[in-house]
């Protein structure tokens, strides 16, 4: 029912930013009659700039919105990812423009020393710098009633126990996304 898209970064060899922004925004507006269709809402994840020439050209959620904003709230909306948009300024008022509009949210925490795979640099709630609850509240002020996903890429946290993990994940959900 909900298609997450990371959009992609800079072609080989490219240094044209607005054009692969551009490229990917009339990439997005065919896929949305297609994806309209058959009743899959596609929700742009904006990522966090380090990303933005390998992984996603959408590097803030104003970003995300101004596309998603083009086309009807149940064909296209976004997801709001702690560990890409915590540092943004404008976060909170870009969280209750995406009213109506949200589609996901993900909490994981920003770590330093990133590793030396940023992909892998996702910590686990509490380990890192990033306001959870004031997230949180946002997304819920702004209407979002759904799951909540721990989406954590981290090689260390991959190859420690799942028992340990999974209990030290619901006890840090609880402590440092739940808490006020």
């Amino acid at each position: 029912a909900c298609l997450v898209m990371v959009v992609g970064g800079l072609p080989e060899g490219s240094r044209d930013l607005a054009g692969a922004r551009h490229r990917m925004a009339e990439g997005i507006a065919e896929l949305v009659p297609y994806a309209a269709e058959r009743g899959v809402l596609l929700a742009l994840e904006p990522m966090h700039p380090i990303f933005c020439a390998d992984r996603g050209v959408l590097s803030t959620l104003g970003q995300a919105l101004d596309l998603a904003e083009r086309f009807p709230a149940a064909q296209v909306g976004v997801v709001v990812d702690t560990f890409h948009v915590w540092w943004d300024p404008d976060v909170l008022g870009q969280i209750e423009r995406a009213r109506g509009r949200i589609a996901g949210f993900q909490v994981c925490d920003w770590i330093t020393p990133l590793p030396p795979d940023a992909l892998l640099s996702r910590g686990m709630m509490g380990d890192g710098h990033i306001d959870f609850p004031l997230l949180r509240r946002a997304v819920e002020r702004a209407g979002y009633t759904g799951d909540v996903e721990v989406e954590i890429f981290n090689a260390e946290v991959w190859a420690a126990d799942p028992d340990a993990v999974v209990a030290t994940l619901a006890r840090r959900y609880v402590t440092q996304v739940l808490s006020d």
